[in-house]
């Protein structure tokens, strides 16, 4: 059975002296593997291993960083997004664009049946 450590945000964020040290055994990735119906050689699990055990290893190195007094934000820097007027800026070309369409029928574009 694969070990899974599943945590919500705040008890994260609070609990990380709790956080246990995650790596996969060979075993465990060949099972992940087999899960996934992907064949993988002996060779090809090692080195996944390898990669994912890098990547819990990464995980460990994140959560070891004091965030307490940090709010989470929604970008990476503090940016607000330039609105412009909802106004009309292109006049209706609806009738030029319908007189070249091979089929047209009260103001729609006619297509052929692709699914029976």
């Amino acid at each position: 059975m694969i070990p899974y450590n599943a945590f919500h945000f705040k008890t994260l964020c609070t609990a990380k002296k709790s956080f246990k040290t995650m790596s996969l055994t060979l075993e465990q990735v060949q099972r992940i593997a087999h899960l996934a119906r992907i064949e993988v050689s002996e060779s090809e699990a090692l080195a996944t291993q390898g990669h994912l055990n890098g990547i819990f290893q990464l995980i460990e190195q994140m959560q070891a960083v004091d965030t307490s007094g940090v709010e989470p934000m929604a970008h990476a820097q503090d940016l607000s997004q330039r609105l412009r007027d909802d106004v009309v800026s292109e006049t209706d070309r609806r009738a030029a664009y319908q007189a070249v369409a091979p089929e047209v029928e009260a103001g729609l574009y006619l297509v052929p049946k692709v699914i029976e």
